[in-house]
């Protein structure tokens, strides 16, 4: 039996990301400012406006209502059908229809 050494098996190559490396470099530039001053004294005369606003207030309570029939009825005489007096029926005093003298009208 031979004992020799045996051949080295070579793999695919791993490719790893890109290691990105930055180098800075700085550079000092003196830049000059003049800053001049110049003072101005300024006089001041304020008027005092003085105005007056009487406010009153009032309340009022308006009030609505409204009506839904849930579901449909017979074709006659039922909730919102075309009988007069209906729920939705165009005589005065049907739901669909304003009273005389309804909210003070």
């Amino acid at each position: 039996m031979y004992c020799g050494p045996r051949p080295t098996n070579v793999l695919p190559a791993i490719v790893h990301p890109t290691k990105c490396c930055v180098n800075n470099t700085f550079q000092n530039n003196v830049v000059p400012h003049i800053h001049p001053t110049h003072t101005t004294n300024v006089n001041h005369i304020n008027f005092q406006h003085q105005h007056y606003f009487p406010q009153t207030q009032s309340t009022v309570n308006q009030v609505t209502n409204q009506q839904f029939v849930a579901a449909p009825g017979p074709a006659l005489g039922g909730f919102g059908g075309p009988v007069p007096g209906g729920f939705g029926g165009p005589v005065p005093g049907g739901f669909g229809v304003p009273r005389p003298g309804f909210y003070g009208r």
